[in-house]
């Protein structure tokens, strides 16, 4: 399956970067306060000090807004460490997603809202989430030489195993263990496609 993503947003002065930057911040501060339900762009550009109008140049919705906070985190994660034995396939599939896993695991508030704003229809989301994916694909993918079908369903779960600590039924601080649990039985021991 060939992965893609949309070509990232036009290069940012400075001071716009610091315009986006405060608008992140200020976005994780609102959601803290009022919950996905409450939070509005305009009220986060007050919150940021930015007008209104300029904030919509940057963010369309609440949503795109919030898809763009789950980004940067990501992004600005660093590699997985690796293990200090090697690892078996599973192991280091589980060890590339512990960190995704945990992004948001300290913020319930903001953990449900992400989960909310990722699944919105819209192309700017569509277009972060095409970034964030392909992300994950390749954390996974640089972790373990395991078959097509064995990174989908590994990747299949997690986001799964993610909706689920969004919408409550499971507790980030689980999704670690679980991770190793999906991983070894997607991965294991002689399987096609990894390396013993």
């Amino acid at each position: 399956m060939a992965r893609t993503t949309e070509a990232p947003r036009a290069r940012l002065s400075d001071r716009q970067a610091e315009t986006v930057r405060r608008l992140t911040e200020a976005a994780v501060a609102e959601v803290a306060e009022r919950r996905y339900e409450g939070l509005t762009v305009r009220g986060v550009a007050r919150r940021a000090g930015v007008a209104p109008a300029t904030a919509y140049t940057y963010f369309a919705s609440k949503d795109h807004l919030l898809a763009e906070v789950f980004w940067r985190r990501l992004r600005d994660l660093p590699p997985a460490a690796p293990l200090p034995h090697g690892g078996s396939p599973a192991e280091r599939a589980a060890e590339a997603l512990r960190g995704v896993a945990l992004l948001v695991a300290d913020d319930p508030a903001l953990s449900s809202a992400c989960t909310a704003a990722m699944l919105a229809d819209e192309p700017n989301v569509r277009r972060l989430r095409a970034r964030i994916g392909l992300r994950v694909h390749e954390r996974i993918a640089e972790a373990t030489d395991a078959s097509p079908a064995a990174l989908q369903t590994f990747e299949l779960a997690f986001y799964g195993a993610l909706v689920q600590a969004g919408m409550g039924h499971l507790s980030y601080d689980d999704l670690p263990a679980l991770l190793t649990t999906t991983a070894t039985t997607v991965f294991p021991p002689g399987s096609p496609g990894t390396t013993p």
